[in-house]
C-alpha cells in the first residue's frame, strides 16, 4: 500500500462497505485457494537441497579448518543451533585425483576447494569438475586474500562459481551451503510460491564472507521468530522453506540480471557502491544500480554500502539507506534495517516525528492493535508500504503482494483502509487455520480463528480424525465455498484431547484393572469420576474455557470408531454442557466430569463385548475426547439449531425415479436426538426434495410431521441438571415454541375448514413442521448443498459417507446462515463385499427379487406369514387385514420377527387394490414381500405406505412381478410345517431361520432357508 504513482491513471476507489466485508469475497478478488499458505504449495519449495559435501583440501588447510572442532561437527552443530533440517554429509578428500574419481562414481551437490592444492590449482581444477559435471557448484574457500583479489586477469576463472574467505566461523560453511541451494531453488520457487528474493551486491570476497553469514542469520532468524505463529510441527518446518532466497552478484551487469529477472519478486537490495561495471572498477555503480531500482520500484527497501563515509549523501540521493562498512557497529546496523526496512521484528506503530506509539509481535497482535492507532500514524505507515514489507517478512506472501499494488487513492478515507487491513488479516488469519489440527498453546489460542486444536501428541481418535479429514477436504474445495459463499460451511470449533490424554490418565490412576475384572457399568464410572485428571491438561482446559463461554459437547473419540466396516460408531457416551455458569472453577469442574464420564464409557460392558466380537479382540482400546461449540442459537431460555439431520451417499429405499446412488437424508428440527432415537424426523432425497414420501397427503402430513424436539436449557435449574450432574436436553413441544424463529420458519399451517395445507407459519390453524420453507422453497438451499457435500465425501474417502450437520438458518447479513458438519464416516454398510448375492444364492433362493428395498443381512427370522394364492378373494381383504392383525399380535409378544407375503398394496386405503392394514397390525413383520397378481391390477407401492417405518427400521421391502427374473416358489413355501392355518391365511415356522440377503446398490434381494445359504 503506498501512494499513487505518478502514472494519472485514475484511482479504482473501494466503497467503505467492501471494506468491511470478507476479504474473502469475490468483490474484491480473494478468492480462499489465492489466501493458501497451506502445506502443498510449501511441499513444491527447497526441492533440491545440498546433502552431500566434498571437501578437497590440503592435510594442512584441513588442519586449519578444523583447528577447534571438526568440521563437520560445525556444520551439524550450525544447523541444530538454528534448528534447521538435515545437515548436509562432510566428505574429505585431500587431492584432486582422488577428488575426480569420487565425483565418477558417488554424487555430491557441492564441491568446496581451498587454493593449495599440490597437483594443479583451483582454478584448473574447478574447469575439470565444470567438464565432468557443468551444473555442479564449485565454490573456492581460502584463508587470505593474498593471490585471489582482485582475480588475475589472464586467468580462466569459470570453474569457480564463488569465492569465499574463511575466518573460523562456521556460520559461512551455513551461508555458503543455503547460498548454494537458494541459487539452485530460486526459479522454482519464486514461480510456485512468489518466495521473496533479497540481492546482495559485492565484489569482494572478504566483505561477502561477512556480509552474507549476517543475512542468513537474520533472516533464519525472522523465520525461526514469527514459525511461533504457526499452526503445527510441520506447518513450521514447511514455513522454513518459504523464507527469502539471497543471491550474490559482484558486477553491476549480474546484478542487473538479477534485478530482471527476479524484480517481481524483490524484498529488498544490499549494495557496495565500489564494484565492476563494463569489465571496469566504478566508483559509484552501486549508487547507479540503486537509483536505476528506486526508479521502478519506489518503496523497494534499499541499502547502501560503502567503506567511504562522503558515500552517504550518494545514499540520500536515491534515497537509501546507507551503512559505512567501518563502523564499529557494522552487526548492529546491518541488523536495524532488517528490522526496520524489511520488516522483520515486531511492528512499530510510529507517529510521523518517529515517537512510538504501540507495537505488534505478530498478525493477531496487529490486527487487534489496528483499531486504536490513531489516523495519521496509520496513515504514515500505509504510504510507506510498512504493512506489506511486516506481512511479507512473515512469509504471508499472496496478502502481501496483493497490499502492495494497493495505493493510499483506493480508499475513501483512512478509516477505510482501516477496516480493510483488519478484514484482509482476519480473514488470512482464519482461512489458513482451515482444515489443520493445530497444537493447543495457551499463549497463543484465538477461539474466534482456530477451528481445529488438539492437546497432547497422540491419536486424534476415529471420530475427531474423521472430522478434521473433512476440513482438510472441503479446504481442497474452493469451488464449493464460492457457490455457497453465502452461507458458513464449517466444522463446529473444537478441542481434541488425543489418545495420550486417556492412556496418561489411565496410567496416573493405575485403573488398568478394570480392563481384566468383569467391572458393572457403575463400578467402572465411580472410579473413573474419583480418578484425578492430569495436570497439564486441567491447565489447558482452564485457559481454554478463559475464552470459550459457549454451550459445548464432550464426545468421544474413540481408536476405533468411525473406522471403515467397525461397529463401535455410537457406543460411547456424549454429554452437552451450557457453559455458562457465573463461577468459572464450576464450568471447568463441570467440563473435566464430564470428559472423565466419557473415558469411563470406553470400559463400559457394551463397548467391550463389541470390541471382543470383532478383528480387533486383542487391541486395547483406547480413546480421545471432542470438546465441542454446539450447533444452534438461544430462543426463550433453551439453546437448538434450526436443523439437525443425517445424510447418507446411498439410498436402500429409493421410490420413483429415485437411483440408489442419489442418496437419503432425514431432517428434524433442534437437536438429533429425535432422529438416532427414531421416533422421527423427515426423510427425503437430496436430489429430489419435493418427493416426500412421509407427506405424500394430507393424513400423512397430520400423522407424521413432527410433534416435540429437544433442546438444551440454558437456565442455572435442578431439573435442567442430569442424574451425572450435566445438563440433559429438554424434549419439548412444538406447541409451546411456536413464537420462537426456527419454528416458525419451518412450519406450515393446516386449515381445518379447508382440509389443505399452506407454507406459512403465520396462518391461523395447526402448526405443522414441514420445512417447505427450505424443501420447496429453497430460503436456504440445503437439499443442494447436502448433495454436494455427500459426492464431496464419497470421492473423498473411497466408499459410501454417511454426514451429521446441524443448521442454523440466517438471519440476514449480520447472522449469516450457518451449516456445521458434525461427523463424517464410512456408511457402517459400506464394504461392497458385506453383502453379495451369487448365482448360486439365487438357485437355492425361495425367492428372489431385483425391486427390492433395503440392505443388509438377516438370520433371525424363524416364521412366515402369507396370504395364500389359493384361496384369494378380493372381496375378503378387511378379513385378511383382521387375521393378520392377530397373527402379528402373537408374534410380537414372542419377540418374534417374521416374513409377510401378500398380494397387491399392503396398506392401501382401496381394498381392491390391497390388503388394508394400519402399520400397528404389521409392525412386528421384519420383512414384506408385495406380490403383483393379475386379479389385482395396481402399481406397485414400494412401500409407501408404511415408508418411513420400513426405513427408520431397515426392513427390506420386497416386490415380486410376473414380468422378469423375480420369483416366489410357493410349491416349496407350502411343504413348510403351519403352525396356524385359516381360510386365508398360513403362518409357518421353521427349525432353520431364513436367510435374507438384500443388496440396496443393485436393488436384489434374495430368500433362502439358512441350511443351503452360503
Amino acid at each position: 500500500m503506498r501512494d499513487k504513482l505518478a502514472n494519472n491513471r485514475p484511482a479504482k476507489q473501494f466503497s467503505t462497505d467492501e471494506m468491511k466485508s470478507d476479504p474473502l469475497n469475490p468483490k474484491l478478488s480473494y478468492m480462499a485457494c489465492e489466501f493458501d499458505t497451506h502445506f502443498k504449495v510449501f511441499h513444491e519449495l527447497m526441492a533440491n537441497k545440498v546433502s552431500e559435501i566434498m571437501l578437497v583440501a590440503s592435510a594442512y588447510d584441513a588442519y586449519i579448518l578444523e583447528e577447534d572442532g571438526s568440521l563437520a561437527s560445525k556444520i551439524i552443530n550450525e544447523y541444530h543451533g538454528l534448528n534447521l533440517s538435515r545437515p548436509p554429509r562432510l566428505t574429505h578428500v585431500d587431492n584432486t585425483r582422488r577428488a575426480l574419481e569420487l565425483l565418477k562414481t558417488e554424487n555430491f551437490d557441492l564441491v568446496i576447494t581451498m587454493p593449495h592444492l599440490e597437483d594443479t590449482d583451483p582454478f584448473e581444477f574447478g574447469r575439470t569438475i565444470k567438464a565432468i559435471e557443468p551444473e555442479l557448484p564449485v565454490i573456492l574457500l581460502a584463508h587470505s586474500l593474498e593471490g585471489l583479489f582482485p582475480l588475475p586477469t589472464n586467468k580462466d576463472i569459470s570453474g569457480i562459481d564463488e569465492v569465499f574467505v574463511w575466518s573460523g566461523d562456521a556460520e559461512l560453511l551455513l551461508a555458503i551451503v543455503k547460498n548454494v541451494e537458494d541459487r539452485l531453488n530460486v526459479e522454482n520457487d519464486t514461480q510456485r510460491a512468489q518466495v521473496r528474493v533479497i540481492i546482495l551486491v559485492e565484489d569482494s570476497p572478504l566483505y561477502k564472507s561477512y556480509f552474507l553469514p549476517l543475512m542468513y542469520r537474520q533472516v533464519v532468524n525472522q523465520t525461526q521468530a514469527v514459525l511461533e505463529e504457526s499452526l503445527n510441527e510441520e506447518h513450521r518446518l514447511l514455513k522454513m522453506r518459504a523464507r527469502p532466497k539471497i543471491l550474490v552478484a559482484d558486477t553491476y551487469e549480474k546484478a542487473m540480471q538479477l534485478y530482471e529477472r527476479y524484480h517481481s519478486f524483490l524484498f529488498g537490495v544490499v549494495s557496495d557502491t565500489r564494484f565492476p561495471k563494463s569489465e571496469a572498477i566504478c566508483a559509484d555503480a552501486g549508487y547507479q544500480l540503486l537509483l536505476k531500482i528506486k526508479d521502478t520500484i519506489r518503496d523497494l527497501p534499499l541499502l547502501l554500502l560503502s567503506s567511504e563515509p562522503e558515500n552517504r549523501t550518494k545514499a540520500e540521493q536515491i534515497p537509501a539507506k546507507f551503512l559505512d562498512k567501518n563502523s564499529p557497529d557494522l552487526f548492529t546496523e546491518l541488523r536495524n534495517f532488517f528490522l526496520n526496512n524489511l520488516g522483520f521484528g515486531d511492528f512499530v506503530f510510529r507517529n510521523p516525528d518517529g515517537s512510538e506509539i504501540a507495537r505488534a509481535s505478530n498478525l493477531r497482535q496487529l490486527e487487534i492493535i489496528l483499531p486504536m492507532i490513531p489516523d495519521e500514524s496509520l496513515l504514515y505507515h500505509a504510504l510507506r508500504n510498512r504493512f506489506s514489507n511486516w506481512i511479507m517478512a512473515r512469509s504471508e506472501i499472496v496478502l502481501a503482494s496483493r497490499l502492495r499494488k494497493l495505493q493510499v487513492s483506493d480508499f475513501p478515507d483512512i478509516e477505510a483502509i482501516r477496516q480493510f487491513l483488519t478484514a484482509s488479516i482476519h480473514s488470512l488469519r482464519k482461512w489458513r487455520q482451515k482444515g489443520v489440527v493445530i497444537q493447543f498453546n495457551a499463549r497463543y489460542f484465538d477461539p474466534g480463528i482456530a477451528d481445529f486444536v488438539k492437546i497432547g501428541p497422540g491419536s486424534l481418535g476415529g471420530k475427531a480424525r474423521g472430522l478434521a479429514f473433512v476440513a482438510n477436504l472441503l479446504r481442497q474445495s474452493p469451488g464449493f465455498y464460492e457457490k455457497y459463499k453465502e452461507i458458513s460451511v464449517q466444522i463446529p470449533r473444537t478441542l481434541v484431547i488425543t489418545t495420550t490424554g486417556f492412556d496418561q490418565f489411565v496410567s496416573e490412576n493405575r485403573l488398568n484393572d478394570f480392563l481384566d475384572e468383569a467391572s458393572t457399568d457403575e463400578k467402572v464410572q465411580a472410579a473413573f469420576l474419583d480418578a484425578r485428571m492430569p495436570g497439564q491438561i486441567v491447565s489447558d482446559l482452564k485457559a481454554y474455557l478463559d475464552q470459550v463461554r459457549y454451550p459445548l459437547s464432550v464426545r468421544s473419540s474413540s481408536l476405533l470408531e468411525d473406522a471403515h466396516h467397525q461397529p463401535l460408531a455410537g457406543l460411547y457416551k456424549t454429554y452437552m454442557i451450557a457453559n455458562n455458569h457465573p463461577d468459572d472453577h464450576q464450568r471447568l469442574q463441570s467440563l473435566v466430569r464430564a470428559i472423565k464420564m466419557v473415558y469411563a464409557s470406553t470400559w463400559f460392558d457394551l463397548p467391550r463385548r463389541f470390541t471382543r466380537s470383532t478383528a480387533f479382540l486383542h487391541r486395547k482400546e483406547t480413546m480421545g475426547v471432542m470438546i465441542q461449540q454446539i450447533t444452534g442459537r438461544c430462543h426463550d431460555g433453551y439453546f437448538y439449531p434450526s436443523i439437525s439431520g443425517l445424510a447418507r451417499s446411498q439410498n436402500y429405499y429409493p421410490i420413483g425415479n429415485i437411483e440408489p446412488e442419489d442418496g437419503m437424508c432425514k431432517i428434524a428440527l433442534g437437536f438429533g436426538t429425535i432422529i438416532d432415537s427414531g421416533a422421527g424426523g423427515l426423510r427425503f432425497c437430496p436430489k429430489y426434495p419435493k418427493m416426500l414420501p412421509d407427506f405424500s397427503k394430507t393424513e400423512d402430513i397430520l400423522a407424521n410431521a413432527q410433534q416435540q424436539f429437544y433442546a438444551l436449557a440454558m437456565e442455572l435449574t435442578d431439573a435442567s441438571s442430569g442424574k451425572d450432574g450435566l445438563y440433559d436436553l429438554a424434549c419439548r413441544n412444538i406447541a409451546d415454541a411456536l413464537s420462537e424463529e426456527p419454528v416458525m420458519e419451518l412450519t406450515s399451517t393446516y386449515i381445518a375448514q379447508e382440509d389443505r395445507i399452506r407454507d406459512s407459519g403465520t396462518a391461523s390453524g395447526t402448526k405443522l413442521v414441514t420445512f417447505a420453507s427450505v424443501l420447496k422453497h429453497t430460503t436456504f438451499p440445503l437439499a443442494e448443498l447436502i448433495t454436494d457435500l455427500l459426492e464431496i465425501g464419497r470421492k473423498g474417502l473411497g466408499c459410501n459417507v454417511e454426514i451429521e450437520f446441524a443448521v442454523n438458518l440466517g438471519k440476514g447479513a449480520k447472522q449469516p446462515a450457518e451449516f456445521n458438519i458434525l461427523q463424517i464416516r464410512p456408511m457402517s454398510d459400506s464394504d461392497p463385499l458385506e453383502v453379495e448375492i451369487l448365482d448360486e444364492d439365487k438357485a437355492n433362493a425361495v425367492c428372489y427379487s431385483a425391486q427390492a428395498l433395503g440392505h443388509g443381512k438377516n438370520e433371525r427370522m424363524f416364521d412366515i406369514v402369507y396370504v395364500k394364492l389359493d384361496t384369494f378373494d378380493i372381496s375378503k381383504t378387511i378379513e385378511m387385514a383382521a387375521g393378520i392383525r392377530k397373527l402379528n399380535a402373537i408374534l410380537k409378544s414372542a419377540q418374534a420377527p417374521y416374513l409377510l407375503i401378500g398380494p397387491g398394496r399392503w396398506g392401501s386405503f382401496d381394498r381392491w387394490l390391497g390388503i388394508p392394514v394400519k402399520w400397528d397390525d404389521i409392525s412386528g413383520a421384519g420383512a414384506i414381500v408385495e406380490l403383483r397378481i393379475p386379479e389385482l391390477n395396481a402399481d406397485a407401492s414400494q412401500g409407501s405406505h408404511f415408508f418411513q417405518q420400513i426405513s427408520t427400521q431397515a426392513i427390506p421391502y420386497l416386490t415380486i412381478s410376473q414380468a422378469g427374473n423375480d420369483f416366489l416358489h410357493w410349491k416349496q413355501i407350502e411343504t413348510f410345517p403351519a403352525v396356524f392355518e385359516s381360510t386365508y391365511l398360513r403362518h409357518v415356522h421353521l427349525p432353520e431361520p431364513l436367510s435374507i440377503k438384500c443388496d440396496g446398490r443393485s436393488s436384489q434381494c434374495i430368500i433362502m432357508p439358512k441350511n443351503i445359504s452360503s
